[in-house]
């Protein structure tokens, strides 16, 4: 059952034409009626339906006005990157240790960092680590000896866009109380990761074929794309 705040919300704002999202977050902020920092998350589906296979996204991006949200860190590495990872201010810092942990199900943390040679040991632990998402994996900048570097672009707001089986991709892009042009410089940049990654893909037509936004608790609207993709 909608709640009353719910129900004096806008209603069929799905069926409304698309608007650019510089027109949209006004909307959007309006809605936030809720006494907490809502944010301000995008809905894609993409073409993920082709003839030869599947489409399967999955990468991250670095949101230059960052997410309004604090992740904690977990660093897996040899006692030489320590130090480091201490510097770069990781939550969670060990080697052989802190992989019995994790071994044990203890996943305190939100995003786990290894270096190569601690990955053939973390590969071991997929059942642990694969159906909550926090995997290391190179591609996504999470397997790597610059542990200073990937420790500071996590905390700093880093995303990751995969979209699941049936092709939908959800991400924040920050909260109502960011103001617009923040918004829309991480906006602009999830849209150029998605260009980027459709260049890498062998794909016939649109890559995107929605795209909606809307607040943690708000209603939805239809976003147009202010690039083909």
């Amino acid at each position: 059952m909608s709640s009353k705040r719910y129900k004096k919300l806008p209603e069929n704002t799905k069926e409304l034409p698309a608007e650019n999202i510089q027109n949209i977050l006004k909307l959007i902020k309006s809605n936030c009626t809720t006494k907490f920092d809502e944010s301000v998350d995008l809905s894609f589906r993409i073409n993920n339906k082709q003839k030869k296979n599947e489409i399967n996204l999955r990468t991250i991006v670095n949101l230059p006005g960052g997410t309004g949200k604090s992740i904690k860190v977990a660093v897996v590495c040899e006692d030489s990157k320590l130090n480091e990872a201490k510097e770069a201010n990781a939550d969670l810092i060990g080697g052989d240790e802190l992989i019995e942990k994790i071994k044990n199900n203890d996943l305190n943390f939100e995003k786990l960092i290894c270096t190569p040679s601690m990955m053939i040991k973390l590969s071991k632990l997929g059942k642990v680590l694969g159906p909550k998402g926090l995997m290391p994996n190179p591609k996504l900048g999470t397997v790597t000896n610059d542990i200073k570097k990937a420790v500071i672009e996590a905390k700093a707001g880093q995303v990751e866009i995969r979209n699941d089986k049936d092709g939908n991709i959800g991400v924040s892009i920050g909260k109502k109380s960011f103001d617009d042009e923040k918004l829309v410089n991480n906006y602009n940049a999830i849209i150029d990761s998605l260009e980027k990654e459709k260049s890498n893909l062998t794909i016939k037509g649109d890559l995107i074929r929605q795209a909606f936004i809307t607040s943690s608790m708000g209603v939805s609207y239809q976003l147009k794309l202010d690039k083909s993709l």
